[in-house]
């Protein structure tokens, strides 16, 4: 069962938690539903509360504007600042932003905009290369096609179930969200900034086609101190098979890592 979201209706959560509990916010994927994401609160129990990013446009704001891509971060990170500021005591709650693919795209705009939050602690990015890269050749060619051209053009990014090909009312559903999405992913366009501070790790799945080692090195251009960078068995979407696990531990060891520097 979730929370529903707050006023703003940038954020919905699941079970309630303690308000010092530091909080892991979710980013999702192209035409994703953020909110899956709070099916991972078991794996990070009590030691963090699971947060679903939910940008106008779509779900219960699906009557609102879509953004752009750097509209999306301006309003996300603002949302975070004002929840922050509302949550622990002087703002010392840990915060941890988590983003698989566009949505990693996402939570690195987002986090050049809280560079002065004190509370965030670490930027985790999935599936995603290097922003210097975005958007990528094949996401431009993809954004301006429609229908089920579009739809088997997305098996690269291994974007939509077998079942969902198979039923055109189906995919005549899903299909709006996620092109909405790519041409937002589209339309960015990176501008050079001051490299991050907070520590940043880079997961990617050893088997998806969509990202190779030499894309992944101009990370280190963005952050003050080099990214660590983890491979994890599976392909783009390597969490629908194989589960959060990878995730959730890294996640914990870095709650865990933060915790103990506090106590020293």
């Amino acid at each position: 069962m979730t929370t529903p979201a707050r006023p703003s209706g940038w954020f919905v959560t699941g079970a309630p938690a303690a308000p010092e509990v530091p909080r892991v916010y979710f980013f999702a994927h192209a035409g994703g539903d953020p909110r899956s994401f709070l099916a991972w609160q078991p794996e990070l129990g009590d030691e963090a509360q699971a947060v679903a990013v939910c940008p106008p446009g779509r779900g219960h704001r699906a009557a609102e504007p879509r953004p752009t891509l750097e509209e999306f971060a301006e309003g996300a990170a603002a949302a975070i600042r004002a929840e922050e500021a509302g949550g622990a005591a002087h703002g010392s709650r840990p915060v941890y932003l988590f983003g698989h693919s566009l949505g990693g795209l996402v939570a690195f705009e987002t986090a050049r905009r809280l560079r002065d939050l004190p509370a965030l602690r670490h930027l985790f990015v999935s599936g995603i290369s290097a922003p210097v890269r975005a958007p990528s050749q094949r996401v431009r060619d993809l954004a301006v096609l429609e229908g089920r051209e579009f739809a088997e053009q997305l098996d690269f990014f291994e974007g939509l179930p077998p079942e969902a090909m198979a039923h055109e009312e189906l995919l005549d559903l899903l299909l709006p969200g996620v092109i909405a999405d790519f041409r937002m992913a589209a339309g960015y366009r990176y501008r050079p900034a001051a490299p991050l501070e907070v520590p940043v790790s880079l997961i990617g799945g050893r088997d998806d086609a969509y990202l190779h080692p030499d894309k992944m090195r101009e990370w280190n251009d963005e952050c003050r101190t080099p990214p660590t960078l983890r491979w994890v068995d599976g392909g783009h979407f390597y969490f629908r098979d194989k589960g959060p696990e990878a995730v959730a531990e890294m996640l914990i060891d870095a709650v865990r890592a933060d915790q103990h520097i506090e106590v020293i």
